[in-house]
């Protein structure tokens, strides 16, 4: 438990405490990149399993959460595709992950949804399509039918950020920031895996992404295993 709000800084061991198998974990990242790679490495090394993920996909079988998959610790996934890892492909076919695909814009709305307690959004995508509207409510508003999309959260949130002050005010790095700020939000319990960490009151307003009230412990990375990328 964090006693200072002011200083939400942890050991990663803390933070893992907080993951546990058979949760629902949402994790930041776009192909594997804004993904926090010290937080997978704890997760594969503490042995949970049995967990639904909620992302943007599955990464790569030795970049992001993809080694997740490869690992087989997934029960569940709700991405908008998988394509980029083909063992996730594979598991799905032999029925041993179920996998749920929603369109990637529709994915980011969800998720903010779930993040500012909207209770739903109302989308004209895949409506044509049996997979995308199967067993969803249609609604009709001013005479326009749409498809009710309902808001995505998480037991966990994990992401990751370039730079951190002790509050969790995030700075990202260029495309990290695609789902990172969303998925911030949509966590019970977000954890922030940094880059750097520093003093309170050194980031410029105008650059922090996530403010740290959606942030409740951060961690500080110790950057990609290079040998899990190369194996």
């Amino acid at each position: 438990m964090i006693k200072d709000e002011f200083n939400k800084i942890a050991s990663l061991e803390e933070a893992l405490s907080y993951i546990k198998s058979g949760s629902t974990l949402m994790f930041g990242g776009f192909g594997g990149i804004g993904t926090p790679p010290s937080l997978v490495d704890g997760i594969l090394e503490k042995g949970i399993n049995e967990l639904t993920i909620i992302g943007n996909d599955t990464g790569f079988p030795n970049i992001g959460i993809g080694r997740l998959v490869r690992e087989r610790r997934i029960k569940r996934i709700i991405a908008s595709h998988i394509g980029s890892n083909p063992i996730a492909g594979q598991l799905m076919t032999a029925g041993e992950i179920d996998v749920e695909f929603v369109p990637q814009g529709t994915l980011a709305e969800r998720i903010r949804a779930g993040g500012v307690g909207l209770g739903g959004i109302l989308v004209d995508v895949g409506m044509d399509n049996e997979i995308v509207s199967k067993n969803k409510q249609r609604v009709t508003v001013d005479g326009a039918e749409f498809l009710l999309e309902k808001p995505l959260a998480a037991d966990v949130s994990i992401i990751f950020a370039k730079k951190s002050d002790p509050f969790g005010n995030l700075v990202y790095d260029k495309s990290a920031r695609n789902m990172n700020p969303l998925i911030a939000m949509a966590g019970k319990f977000t954890i922030a895996e940094v880059e750097e960490i520093v003093p309170l009151g050194s980031l410029e307003p105008e650059e922090i992404i996530t403010p740290g009230v959606y942030v409740d412990l951060i961690v500080k990375s110790n950057g990609v295993n290079w040998q899990w990328v190369w194996e």
